[in-house]
């Protein structure tokens, strides 16, 4: 292995995702069975990096300004979910269970990785509730200590001192999931997030 081959399979690695033996088979494809898709590659990185940012008012990826779900006119901005990535929001678009706006954070409160507050996109959540628009926040969080702490904050130094209904996702099995295979947590919270049966 060369130096330059090497350096690129540590970077590979550290993206979400890859290992070693994909990192490889992806620097062997960009570099020796298909060059030309690395130079594509290149140039979409280039572009995505020089145009691409955050919405100012939710959090979302953007061109030029506000996202397009800001700018929808068909969405009802008086309910916001608050989720903690784009690629969570990407989730909730592909289901096609939500119409009103979102809000994402880019993270969650975590101590002990050094993320408070600051480092999320806490103020500008704040700004939105304080105008008044809204009318319902829906958590969406994952069901974790940090998601639970991230949701505490929120209606404890954000919504409490405003008229806005904070509502949480219900967790519990997937659909087609089996009771055999899900943790502990995921049951606990299908039995807590239980309703008649119909």
């Amino acid at each position: 292995m060369t130096p330059a081959f090497e350096q690129l399979l540590d970077a590979l690695k550290q993206l979400p995702g890859l290992g070693f033996r994909s990192a490889e088979r992806i620097a062997l494809h960009l570099l020796i069975e298909h060059p030309e898709a690395g130079e594509e590659l290149k140039a979409c990185i280039d572009r995505a990096s020089n145009s691409v940012q955050r919405c100012p008012i939710c959090g979302n990826l953007s061109e030029s300004g506000e996202c397009a779900i800001c700018l929808d006119e068909k969405r009802d901005v008086t309910r916001i979910c608050v989720v903690e990535h784009v690629s969570d929001l990407f989730a909730f678009e592909r289901s096609g269970a939500w119409t009103g706006g979102y809000h994402v954070l880019h993270g969650k409160l975590s101590p002990i990785h050094g993320i408070g507050p600051e480092q999320l996109n806490m103020k500008a959540l704040k700004n939105r509730i304080e105008s008044g628009s809204v009318k319902e926040l829906v958590l969406a969080l994952s069901n974790d200590i940090e998601g639970q702490a991230t949701c505490h904050y929120i209606q404890e130094e954000i919504v409490a001192p405003l008229e806005v209904e904070i509502t949480r996702i219900g967790f519990g099995l997937p659909s087609g999931g089996g009771v055999t295979f899900a943790d502990s947590v995921t049951l606990r919270s299908a039995l807590d997030s239980r309703r008649a049966y119909q």
